[in-house]
């Protein structure tokens, strides 16, 4: 609370976070997946066809995670947005699901996140940490016939009698949502909860 009144809302920009990621991810994949095919082009004029395959794969894979991120920036770069407020939390998701939850409706929330080491390919180490917001309702029964457009968050990657709302490799997230969660729901909110380590090769 200010002189001036109640804090306000904190909004986390889900739709901006996407965008960068998405094109950032996209234009890596293509410009490698051009050099291998301009690669798999010279091995063939220099006989060699078996490097010329290999290359040429590579090339048709990585070219294709490039276009897929084209065809898909539309759709993932929606405008999304995470807004904690006085009232409640919501996803404010126009071209989406959106969906509104009131302090009074949940029992607990939590910011939850998994550190990820993954290993690629070039054997270098990779850090990521996987943030999600756990919601757990009051009384489930009735809160999820009353909020349909959350049903494909219901105990999603293994949460039990909660919602599970990924925001991907989001290290970035974690502080304004921690500040927000404090603000507006200090009576429910349970902190941040590390769950730990994953090893994954890519």
């Amino acid at each position: 609370m200010t002189a001036w009144g109640p804090p306000p809302p904190v909004v986390v920009d889900l739709g901006r976070s996407a965008t960068r990621k998405v094109l950032a991810g996209g234009s890596v994949a293509g410009v490698l997946g051009i050099l291998a095919l301009v690669g798999a082009v010279s091995a063939f004029a220099d006989g060699e066809p078996v490097g010329g395959v290999v290359a040429g794969v590579i090339g048709v894979v990585f070219t294709g995670i490039g276009l897929m991120a084209v065809v898909k920036w539309k759709t993932i770069s929606r405008p999304r947005k995470l807004i904690i407020e006085p009232q409640g939390i919501r996803l404010d998701d126009p071209q989406g699901t959106p969906w509104a939850v009131g302090w009074q409706e949940l029992g607990a929330i939590s910011i939850s996140r998994t550190r990820e080491r993954v290993v690629q390919l070039s054997d270098a180490l990779v850090r990521r940490t996987m943030v999600r917001v756990d919601l757990h309702p009051r009384d489930p029964q009735r809160f999820r016939p009353s909020h349909p457009t959350m049903e494909p968050l219901w105990e999603l990657h293994r949460v039990q009698n909660g919602y599970r709302l990924p925001l991907g490799d989001s290290a970035g997230f974690i502080a304004p949502l921690d500040h927000g969660l404090r603000t507006f729901a200090p009576q429910i909110y349970r902190g941040v909860i590390d769950e730990g380590f994953t090893v994954g090769l890519r």
